[in-house]
């Protein structure tokens, strides 16, 4: 490995498997809050429910958010994600603005283009990704410091509500509901504003479409460049985090384990991996496929199981389930970056993090940047 100029967390995940955080909704819904707490006094006019719209917590109830970054961490996470994963003014736009479809209408580019130029959902989405990245900065630095143990804040960037890579018109195939540039741009305003709360590092996460994820890496490397940040060496370190079907495929875009590696390999970024998905039981075959072609680190983050209404956090899976099936992959030699979503309490990450100390983490014989020097917005969209 080159260790001239190398990140503090490249450091750690040649040494032992560093532990990212668990689920933010699921641990909201433990705290129990209603429509009226995620409201408060700045939104009690809006005309759509806004329950769903976790990331507006960061704004209304930011004491609860900043308690579930303590827990997280003081479970022993080394990232924390900040609360962001919808928090582009595409996907805010599905709180505050009409679906046009309701009324004779539809979705399309020219819907989408009011969308990205809207001063309100511009501004909200800027505040919500500055905002919780500034919450997780401060929690990352104070367990950090009293610790002795650096953290790290990753900016979580979601797939968005719409598909680049599908027609919602089975009568129309070629159709699409919004462009290329269109979800790069949204894309960009979001990475500017994390960069702008103190991220260390931007997670392009639960990808299901990776044509979006390629607008979203796009957005990154434009925004490194345009602002000046790859002059000074300021650029953040990218991880990439897709979602995979019973096959092992990209959802909506099908692509396999293998050909979305290949699709990503030129961001060089500092992790590639599967999270979400069908549960750990069974993604073994998936991230074994993914760990044998990859040549950088490898985060596995999955869901605790498949959701069941019945159980406690609307998932199966319990602390010690998650901490079975995590380890079995670090005995496997498979990951260098483990945790939960969807299910994953602080619970659980306490459970993984114990579950895991002293197993090695999978050998990385190169780095990123002994990859291909290509850059995202050299590629074809």
């Amino acid at each position: 490995m080159t260790k001239a100029g190398q990140h503090p967390l490249q450091k750690i995940l040649e040494s032992r498997i560093a532990i990212i955080d668990g689920a933010m909704g699921t641990t909201i819904r433990t705290y129990g809050k209603k429509e009226v707490d995620i409201r408060g006094e700045r939104f009690k006019n809006s005309t759509k429910d806004l329950l769903n719209n976790g990331d507006l917590f960061s704004l209304t109830q930011p004491e609860m958010i900043c308690d579930i970054h303590r827990r997280f961490l003081e479970s022993g996470a080394d990232i924390i994600e900040t609360n962001t994963f919808g928090a582009t003014s595409i996907t805010q736009s599905e709180f505050f603005v009409d679906d046009p479809r309701e009324h004779g209408g539809r979705k399309d580019p020219k819907f989408y283009q009011k969308i990205i130029e809207d001063p309100f959902l511009n501004n909200l989405a800027w505040e919500i990704n500055e905002k919780s990245a500034q919450q997780c900065r401060e929690w990352a630095d104070r367990i950090g410091s009293a610790t002795e143990r650096q953290r790290f804040v990753a900016g979580a960037i979601g797939p968005l509500t719409v598909s680049l890579s599908n027609s919602p018109d089975p009568e129309d195939a070629g159709f699409r509901v919004v462009t290329f540039d269109q979800v790069k741009a949204a894309y960009a305003h979001q990475v500017r504003a994390l960069i702008s709360g103190g991220a260390d590092l931007l997670l392009v996460e639960t990808i299901f479409d990776s044509l979006n994820a390629k607008a979203a890496l796009v957005a990154i490397r434009e925004v490194f460049d345009e602002d000046g940040l790859t002059a000074e060496g300021k650029e953040l370190p990218v991880m990439i985090s897709a979602a995979v079907g019973r096959g092992g495929e990209t959802m909506i875009s099908a692509q396999t384990t293998e050909a979305f590696w290949n699709a990503v390999a030129h961001v060089r970024p500092m992790s590639v991996g599967l999270n979400c998905s069908l549960g750990p039981d069974l993604m073994y075959p998936f991230l074994e496929e993914l760990s044998e072609k990859a040549n950088v680190a490898i985060s596995c983050y999955p869901n605790a199981g498949l959701p069941n209404p019945l159980s406690e956090t609307g998932f199966d899976l319990g602390p010690e389930d998650m901490a079975r099936y995590l380890r079995d992959f670090a005995q496997g030699g498979l990951i260098n970056i483990a945790g939960g979503c969807c299910g994953n309490t602080p619970e659980h990450i306490a459970a993984i993090a114990k579950a895991l100390e002293g197993q090695p983490p999978r050998k990385l014989e190169t780095t990123p940047a002994e990859q291909s020097d290509l850059r995202p917005s050299e590629v074809s969209a």
